[in-house]
């Protein structure tokens, strides 16, 4: 990690990266208010079949540094929501959806600190954002599926739940050569049986919940945000956050340099657990 006092002198630089973004990110612990859903324009069915691009396809590359596939973790139960806790790390995951410029100074807060990040993927969100798959990917962060609409899918039938993490992986799969490391469903914290078992048919052998939820999505300030992670987390805590909101790239520099005079290091879900 860099030293605390440049870091510090860099949080000015992350909130102007930020300035009026709009945070359209997602609400996974609470159902989002009426019309907040994403575009109708996002569907199932708009899923390509293999060998076919999708609407964003056409701005679309591999990514340089391809996705690794999903692992199974001997010993680890089907939903994972911590890692050991006998090692001073944790993983900071990131529901990937709102603002690309907010989810830009998120990582690059993250790398600024040497801190490496889980980023759980929206399927429309790389629809209209596809390249922060690749720059997801060159950070060293692991990135993985959080359903294609962003919907509650324990709500969902069996097959609308399917298409949802299906949708999803195809196009992690078009963009970056592999499905992605995880999945997590969307909308709550986790999974019903259903889900599990739609998961690993579609490749996940595990389902990724966490322990601590910083609150971000309610936009309580950043002070608010780091003493909720601050007061929850230890040794193997995986943290819920968000893309789409400023408060939380305001937060991050005081997060990091807390965990850092915590001895604790945050690193990937996949690091956290190997």
């Amino acid at each position: 990690m860099i030293p605390i006092d440049r870091r510090r002198a860099l949080r000015a630089a992350a909130g102007a990266a930020v300035t009026g973004a709009l945070a359209i990110g997602c609400t996974d612990s609470a159902p989002g208010p009426p019309g907040s859903g994403p575009p109708s324009s996002v569907r199932p069915s708009s899923v390509p079949p293999h060998g076919h691009s999708g609407a964003a396809s056409g701005q679309a590359r591999p990514a340089a540094r391809a996705a690794p596939p999903p692992r199974r973790f001997p010993g680890q139960p089907a939903e994972i929501a911590h890692g050991p806790r006998d090692r001073a790390r944790i993983a900071l995951t990131f529901h990937g959806q709102g603002d690309p410029a907010t989810a830009t100074a998120v990582l690059t807060e993250a790398e600024r600190a040497g801190a490496r990040v889980t980023v759980l993927a929206v399927g429309g969100w790389l629809d209209e954002n596809p390249r922060l798959a690749r720059r997801v990917l060159d950070g060293g962060h692991d990135l993985g599926n959080h359903t294609l609409r962003h919907t509650d899918i324990s709500m969902m039938g069996e097959a609308e739940a399917y298409a949802e993490i299906t949708g999803c992986a195809e196009r992690l799969r078009r963009l970056t050569g592999s499905i992605g490391t995880w999945f997590r469903p969307s909308r709550t914290q986790h999974a019903t049986p259903l889900i599990e078992r739609l998961a690993r048919r579609a490749g996940y052998p595990h389902v990724l919940s966490y322990d601590v939820d910083s609150l971000d999505f309610t936009s309580p300030g950043a002070p608010a945000v780091v003493r909720t992670v601050t007061g929850q987390i230890r040794n193997g805590s995986v943290v819920s956050l968000h893309f789409g909101y400023a408060d939380t790239v305001a937060a991050l520099p005081a997060l990091l340099d807390a965990l850092e005079r915590r001895g604790l290091r945050a690193v990937t879900t996949t690091e956290l657990l190997t």
